[in-house]
């Protein structure tokens, strides 16, 4: 096992690391957070355990009680508090090399196929079965856990799911006679009231962000209108279809009612938006809902209602993305397996999920109510409506390759008909890594 550093050094680092996730988002100290059942046999020499996960009200509640629960009997977690992007980045680096610098990722049902189909991460079917009974993991959500599975294989234990939820100002809406847009024909009316009756030049806030956010919002609107990536029968990619061409349009109907910085605007710029008043209403992960209800962030905190997110054009799937959050153990990792899984499966217990709503919507089934979370009932709509996931290897590839193409579309710089062709060379040349096109 890993020799254990100094700790004045550990201490140290971590003390600055601490001061610097001050910007990153965390909003739970790990002195405070929920203590579970997490028990092992001690091992036989010291060991240090690095857990990477971005900062959010989402996901700090379940980081924080691993590591308060489990650093004990000789083993010592660190969590260094980061930013999603640099979670991300952090992410690819570890898992490249021979060895990596984590021991525990925090991951998503989006990149599950692509890092276990290249034998970046641990299959954990055999320590679920193990460890099933001392921790409860018959209780999670069955889809969720299928979201983190890839060919009938568990690669990682699910923590939390998001999914996009409407945020809008309620006292905006009342003074106008208006009401959460069902469609993005609707969105487009209740935005031009807004700008024209109620004073706000930019009443719509979507994260946009051209290097990232803009492909999960293409996403979204192609599949709201029915339509995946590539089609899952003969894996040829549909970025030259009608829906495909239709989904650029939606979102370009949608910049008047935008700043027009937008596609610099990733999710936190949009929460700021809706703290400062500057936009009445805005779509985005329902984990940066419950940030929106805390009076210290903004002076409207009481003014926030919520609602499932519109439907582009008015059929039965939203436009939305449902993202599975979960902890996975890399291959590269030289502690031992078996005493990491104890870890991620204390860190999904019934209590700390618990203790994670409204801030999360937790893998275990009954937690977010009416009475527990006020979004809820848009959160559980926009579940049940959400597109289904696209569970292949090529896909986050995709969704990398193409948010440049997305943006200058979406902008203006491009027509929808060369990004189109450009979409469909990039996805049929990675598809072609996998499998062959039909």
């Amino acid at each position: 096992m890993r020799a254990r550093r100094p700790v004045v050094a550990v201490v140290a680092v971590v003390t600055a690391l601490l001061l610097a996730g001050c910007g990153a988002g965390s909003r739970t100290p790990a002195a405070t957070a929920t203590v579970v059942p997490c028990d092992f046999p001690p091992p036989p020499s010291s060991v240090d355990v690095n857990v990477l996960a971005y900062n959010s009200s989402a996901i700090d509640p379940f980081t924080n009680s691993m590591v308060r629960s489990c650093s004990k009997d000789g083993v010592e977690l660190h969590h260094e508090p980061i930013d999603y992007a640099g979670q991300s980045q952090k992410t690819i680096a570890t898992l490249a090399g021979r060895y990596g610098t984590y021991d525990i990722l925090e991951t998503y049902g989006q990149v599950v196929p692509q890092h276990a189909a290249s034998g970046k991460i641990h299959p954990l079917d055999g320590l679920a079965e193990k460890y099933g009974e001392q921790y409860d993991l018959d209780r999670l959500n069955p889809a969720m856990r299928e979201a983190m599975s890839y060919e009938g294989k568990l690669y990682a234990v699910p923590m939390q799911a998001q999914v996009y939820v409407t945020a809008y100002r309620k006292d905006v809406f009342d003074r106008l006679g208006l009401q959460p847009p069902r469609t993005f024909a609707e969105l487009r009316d209740v935005a031009a009231t807004i700008q024209r009756e109620g004073g706000i030049r930019y009443p719509l806030a979507l994260p946009l962000l051209a290097s990232s956010d803009i492909a999960t919002a293409y996403d979204s609107a192609l599949g709201s209108l029915g339509m995946d990536y590539v089609d899952r029968r003969t894996g040829r990619p549909n970025f030259d279809t009608p829906q495909a061409a239709e989904a650029f349009e939606q979102l370009r109907s949608l910049m008047p009612y935008m700043d027009p910085q937008v596609t610099t605007f990733a999710q936190p710029a949009v929460q700021q938006q809706m703290y400062n008043g500057s936009a009445a209403m805005a779509i985005m992960f329902s984990g940066r809902m419950k940030d929106l209800t805390e009076p210290e962030n903004s002076r409207f905190a009481g003014d926030f209602a919520f609602a499932p997110p519109p439907s582009v054009a008015g059929g039965p799937v939203l436009y939305n993305t449902l993202s599975v959050d979960g902890w996975a153990i890399p291959e590269n990792t030289d502690v031992d397996k078996d005493l990491l899984f104890h870890m991620v499966a204390a860190a999904v217990g019934p209590e700390s999920s618990k203790a994670a709503v409204p801030g999360a919507f937790p893998a275990r089934e009954g937690m977010v109510t009416p009475d527990s979370s006020p979004f809820a009932e848009a959160q559980l709509d926009a579940i049940d409506r959400a597109p289904p996931p696209e569970p292949f290897p090529w896909t986050p590839r995709i969704a990398t390759a193409i948010p440049s193409i997305v943006a200058d579309v979406v902008s203006g710089r491009t027509s929808i008909p060369d990004g189109q062709a450009q979409m469909q060379d990039v996805a049929t040349k990675i598809v072609a890594e996998y499998r062959p096109i039909g």
